[in-house]
């Protein structure tokens, strides 16, 4: 898979192609970002939806939000894919002058219908990732940025409003986040900072709330989760531990093992004999 390179992030623009069948990665998304798929196809998944771009279609990402990224091949082709990022920065530059735009709903995601003018962009962007002068590469990628921006916001109506959105996130409801994301693989830190709240507080609230210490609580409530999925979906432990926010197998073998008294593979097994 090719990394986000330096130029690319100060650019905004990021090529993504891997070569195995399919790739599952989590992250926070820091800025706005869209994505725009060549070939094979990627699923998103978020606390309470899952969307799917397949070859040749658009998405507008929000910043700030937790997702899970399945990237897989459609069987011919590898899995191949550009984003590009609009940074707070760019984007109050280029919103200055403009008359506020008012939030009617929380968009997270929005699809960009098809277009030739879009089709076209994209032509053109993926001629640049082989480029190896990165002074040009930097001064043609950033008028790329503007004219996606360009673009997009001519054929959706809601870009602007999504975009337009400078704020920090505002303290919410901490029990209602943390039990749709507990199974995101981040820090405690950006926990807190994406239910509005500094470390100090955010720790003091969920000890109020749950009665127990954030990485305790998460913990154990990933494991639960990861025991329901085995024992009443029959889902395979190998598929578990990445599902429910584990960093890797063994460890959460190890964990399951040590909260249970059984390992997670025990546990279907049994399942299996009892049908």
């Amino acid at each position: 898979m090719m990394g986000p390179s330096e130029n690319a992030a100060k650019t905004g623009i990021f090529f993504s192609c891997i070569e195995k069948e399919k790739l599952v990665t989590e992250q926070l998304v820091p800025e706005h970002l869209l994505l725009h798929v060549y070939t094979g196809k990627i699923t998103i998944t978020t606390a309470d939806k899952s969307y799917v771009l397949a070859a040749g279609q658009t998405a507008l990402f929000s910043k700030n939000q937790l997702a899970r990224f399945t990237k897989e091949s459609d069987g011919e082709n590898t899995f191949k894919a550009v984003t590009v990022f609009f940074t707070k920065v760019f984007l109050q530059q280029f919103y200055t002058g403009f008359a506020p735009y008012q939030k009617t709903s929380d968009l997270m995601i929005l699809y960009i219908e098809p277009h030739v003018l879009l089709d076209n962009l994209f032509k053109s962007v993926s001629l640049y990732s082989d480029l190896e002068d990165a002074l040009i590469f930097d001064e043609l990628s950033m008028l790329k940025v503007k004219e996606a921006l360009t673009i997009i916001r001519a054929l959706n109506k809601d870009v602007d409003m999504l975009l337009s959105d400078f704020s920090e996130p505002y303290k919410i409801d901490l029990a209602d986040f943390m039990l749709k994301n507990f199974m995101f693989k981040i820090s405690i830190s950006r926990f807190a900072y994406l239910t509005g709240r500094s470390l100090a507080t955010f720790k003091r609230d969920f000890e109020k709330i749950f009665g127990y210490p954030p990485q305790r609580w998460l913990t154990e409530t990933r494991l639960r989760h990861a025991h329901f999925l085995i024992a009443e979906k029959k889902m395979k432990p190998s598929q578990v531990y990445l599902e429910v926010g584990f960093e890797n197998f063994s460890h959460f073998t190890f964990t399951f093992r040590k909260f249970f008294g059984y390992t997670p593979s025990s546990l279907l097994s049994s399942q299996t004999h009892s049908l």
